[in-house]
This record gives structure tokens, sequence and C-alpha cells, in this order.
């Protein structure tokens, strides 16, 4: 997958340190992947939600994180749509974020 963008990501843990490592290791992860259905997603991270719209929450450092990324899996790219606290996760709409 390509993954749009790691921009995001360094922005997020340049200010919550704790989250660099399980967030590169997802990125790495992610771009190794070829995601052709969210089924491919929940097979390696079981705790991923599955939302509308090719939307997945992942579950980061233990749930003290959420990435929402939007799949498009005939064109192999993942867009990061939001990182966050779980306080501020709660505060969004993850369906159209």
């Amino acid at each position: 997958m390509r993954v749009i963008a790691l921009s995001r990501l360094r922005e997020f843990w340049q200010s919550h340190a704790d989250a660099e490592g399980v967030l590169r290791a997802w990125y790495k992860d992610a771009e190794e992947s070829q995601w052709q259905s969210p089924g491919d997603i929940t097979r390696v991270y079981a705790t991923a939600s599955i939302l509308p719209d090719n939307r997945v929450v992942f579950n980061i450092k233990g749930n003290t994180y959420r990435l929402i990324v939007k799949i498009n899996y005939s064109y192999g790219m993942a867009y990061i749509r939001f990182i966050g606290t779980h306080v501020e996760y709660d505060r969004i709409d993850a369906t159209t974020i």
C-alpha cells in the first residue's frame, strides 16, 4: 500500500514521543502490505474496526491512540485521515472525517 502521508504521523509523534515506534512500525507494515479487502486487514490487526466508506480505525499503543485510515483497495492507497488520543477520537465522527 502507498500510505499518504507519513508527515501526518511524524507531526503527531513529535508531540507524543511514546507513539513514534509504534507508528513507524504500523507505517512500515502498511507500506509492505497489499490489502485487497477489509478482511486482509483484520487478519493481521484483529482489533481494527472496519467502518463505512472504506475507513479503518487502528488501535495504537494499546488503544492509547487511534488512527483512522481511508483505504482505496483498487489503487493500493491508504490515506491517513486522523491520528489522536482516545479522548480526541471520542470527539470526532470517524465515519466522516
